[in-house]
């Protein structure tokens, strides 16, 4: 082994303790809110800021789940989270593999109109407007079709088409697949790190829909984890507006500790999802199948 400088070491060791700062320094705040969640009410109104608490409560979230409208609320979530993000990358990935194919007609048109979309939209109420011609209204429907297909996703995706071989998709039409077959048994398999976090993308967009939810839902029956828990912020700050889910006996404790929980609430679903799709971000798109 090379014999290395005194230097060298010492900007090693500097480099270790600048990027150690800076991965604690995003770290603090999400752990800052997770204790807070977890202080009892006395210890947050004397301190104010909390990192270590001397006793845990759980007293927020026993507020925050003192109704069955939160685990409604989650399901709601969890369903509209789940299909949309499969319509998603569907729709996604249907309009972006004949887009990746130079043999398409139009293709350079498409493309324009699809960037186009990008920088200019109908606005606020036209989007409703059809939504409700569609009969849309008060239907999760109204939360996944108007949001189908991302253009900025698309665009990437049909990139990360492009880079497969042809001849590994000509050797799949001499062997009489169609251009369905190519798309599901070879295209997408290949696209697997692409199609994961694409999926990541929608899946955190749909999640954290809250506008969208609250301009399209008039039943509160189907509002998401996003609507019920910033009704949940305002109770706890004692503005006023119908409680009526909420027992009445119950005491709300300091909305500082309400919002810590409400954020850990809103955050940790969405956060397990990751492990299970990080695997696939530092996968070689085509590892093995080209050969020779």
């Amino acid at each position: 082994m090379k014999h290395r400088s005194k230097s060298s070491r010492l900007f090693d060791a500097c480099n270790v303790a600048v990027m150690t700062l800076f991965a604690l320094s995003t770290l603090i705040p999400f752990f800052y809110v997770i204790m807070g969640s977890f202080t009892t009410s006395a210890e947050l109104l004397r301190k104010g800021f909390v990192l270590f608490p001397t006793e845990y409560s759980l007293e927020a979230y026993r507020y925050i789940f003192s109704t069955d409208s939160i685990t409604r609320a989650m399901g709601n979530s969890v369903f509209v989270t789940a299909i949309g993000t499969l319509c998603n990358l569907l729709f996604t990935s249907l309009m972006a593999y004949p887009l990746s194919q130079k043999r398409l007609m139009g293709r350079s048109t498409i493309m324009g109109l699809i960037v186009f979309s990008m920088l200019f939209s109908g606005g606020m109420i036209p989007t409703f407007l059809v939504v409700k011609q569609f009969g849309l209204i008060n239907s999760y429907g109204a939360l996944i079709i108007p949001s189908l297909i991302s253009a900025f996703n698309l665009i990437l995706l049909k990139n990360f088409f492009q880079q497969i071989p042809e001849e590994v998709l000509e050797s799949a039409r001499i062997d009489g697949c169609n251009d369905l077959r190519i798309l599901f048994q070879i295209t997408l398999p290949l696209a697997l790190p692409a199609i994961a976090t694409f999926a990541l993308f929608y899946a955190v967009g749909h999640w954290n829909s809250y506008f969208q939810a609250v301009l399209y839902l008039n039943d509160s029956d189907k509002w998401p984890i996003q609507v019920l828990l910033r009704q949940i912020v305002i109770l706890s700050e004692g503005t006023s507006f119908d409680s009526s889910s909420f027992g009445e006996q119950y005491i709300a404790p300091p909305s500082q500790t309400v919002k810590m929980a409400v954020i850990v609430v809103a955050t940790m679903p969405i956060l397990l999802v990751y492990p299970f799709l990080q695997k696939h971000f530092a996968k070689g798109m085509l590892l093995g199948s080209v050969k020779g």
